[in-house]
C-alpha cells in the first residue's frame, strides 16, 4: 500500500511538472537577459541595443520605459511621447539623439516571435544613465571675520552626476587637502572636505586674509564660482575695553545726577506748583479785578467769577467794593453779601 501511494504522488508530481511545461512552450514565457547598463553624456546621443538573435521575423516589437508607471517608447512600430523627433531604429535597437537626464532609467525592450508551439516572449532590461556636468557651484564666504574664530566656507552644486568633488583656491592659488604636505602654505590650520565642498579654518588669522573660489569637477566637466574677497582682524581689545568703560561712567553720573535731583526735590517741587497755580493766582487777586470779571457776559463771566470766589475766602460788602463800584460808573449786582 505504501508503495502504491508513493508511484500515484510521483506520477501526479510529473504530469503537474509537464502541464507547467507545455504552458511554458505553448504561451513564450522566458526570463530576461543579463542586465545592461548604458552610459550617456548629457546633450550627446545613446544607443539602446536589444539582444534579439534573429531567425525569423518578429510579429512584435516593443520598448517600454519602467518606472513608478510603465510608458511606451516604440509601440505599433512608431515612436511615442518625446522620441518622435530625436530618435530611431537600428534594427531592433533605439538610438536617441540629444540625451538629457529625464532620460535616465530602466528601459525594457519586448520582441514576441511565433513558434510551433506558439508565440516565443523574448526581453532585454537596460538601464541608461545620463552623465551630467556641474554647473555654476554656489560658493558661500564671509566679507569680515575676526582672528582666532572658527570659519567654514562652503561651496555645493545641484546639477552634477556622478556628484562632483570639491576644491578651493585663494589668490588663485590651489589649497590642498592636506596642508601639512604643502610646504608653501604658512596656514596649516585648516580642513578641507572635497566631498561636501566645506573649508574650515579652526583658528583664522590675518595671513588667512584674501580672495576665494570654489571648483565643483566630475568626470564630465567642470565650473568654478566668482571669487570673493575675506578681510580677517585682529580683535581689538583696547577699543572694547575703552567703550565698557565709557559706557559704565555715563550710567554712574545719569544715576547721581537723579539723586540728586530727587534730594533737592526738583521732582515734588514741580508737580506741586502745577498743582497749586491755579489757587495761588485766584488767591492774589484783588477785590476789584474779581468785580471786573463779574461786570460783563453775565452768562460766561459770571460763572468763572463764581469759580475763582469759591477758591479764595468769602467777599464782604466793604467800602473799598463800593468805590470800586462806583468808579466804573455802572450799578453792578454782587453775587454774595454778607
Amino acid at each position: 500500500m505504501a508503495r502504491r501511494s508513493r508511484h500515484r504522488f510521483l506520477l501526479l508530481l510529473l504530469s503537474y511538472l509537464g502541464v507547467a511545461l507545455g504552458y511554458h512552450n505553448a504561451y513564450g514565457f522566458s526570463t530576461p537577459r543579463n542586465h545592461q547598463v548604458v552610459t550617456a553624456i548629457e546633450f550627446q546621443e545613446a544607443i539602446l541595443s536589444c539582444k534579439y538573435q534573429k531567425k525569423t521575423s518578429p510579429s512584435r516589437l516593443e520598448w517600454k520605459k519602467l518606472g513608478s508607471s510603465v510608458s511606451f517608447v516604440y509601440y505599433q512600430q512608431a515612436f511615442q511621447g518625446d522620441f518622435k523627433d530625436r530618435a530611431e531604429m537600428l534594427n531592433f535597437s533605439i538610438r536617441i539623439k540629444n540625451v538629457t537626464r529625464k532620460d535616465a532609467g530602466q528601459y525594457r525592450c519586448e520582441v514576441s516571435v511565433p513558434s510551433d508551439q506558439g508565440q516565443n516572449l523574448e526581453e532585454d532590461i537596460i538601464t541608461l544613465e545620463v552623465l551630467v556636468a556641474p554647473g555654476v557651484p554656489v560658493c558661500e564666504v564671509p566679507s569680515s571675520a575676526l582672528s582666532g574664530t572658527v570659519v567654514e566656507l562652503r561651496c555645493q552644486d545641484k546639477e552634477g552626476f556622478p556628484a562632483p568633488e570639491y576644491t578651493w583656491f585663494k589668490n588663485g592659488v590651489h589649497l590642498l587637502e592636506n596642508p601639512k604636505s604643502g610646504h608653501k602654505i604658512s596656514n596649516i590650520s585648516y580642513t578641507m572636505n572635497r566631498k561636501t565642498g566645506i573649508l574650515q579654518f579652526n583658528s583664522i588669522s590675518k595671513l588667512d586674509t584674501g580672495e576665494y573660489f570654489c571648483e565643483a569637477r566630475n568626470s564630465v566637466g567642470h565650473h568654478k564660482c566668482p571669487g570673493k574677497q575675506m578681510q580677517v582682524d585682529d580683535l581689538n581689545l583696547n577699543g572694547i575695553l575703552g567703550a565698557v568703560i565709557t559706557v559704565a561712567l555715563l550710567i554712574l553720573f545719569c544715576g547721581l545726577g537723579a539723586c540728586y535731583a530727587q534730594k533737592k526735590g526738583y521732582f515734588t517741587k514741580e508737580n506741586s506748583y502745577q498743582k497749586n497755580n491755579s489757587d495761588s493766582k485766584a488767591a492774589n487777586m484783588s477785590e476789584c479785578q474779581i468785580i471786573s470779571l463779574m461786570d460783563t457776559d453775565m452768562s460766561h463771566k459770571q460763572q468763572y467769577a463764581v469759580r475763582r470766589i469759591d477758591k479764595i475766602p468769602p467777599l464782604v460788602l466793604t467800602p473799598k467794593r463800593k468805590s470800586c463800584a462806583l468808579k466804573r460808573g455802572k450799578n453792578r449786582k454782587f453775587v454774595r453779601q454778607v
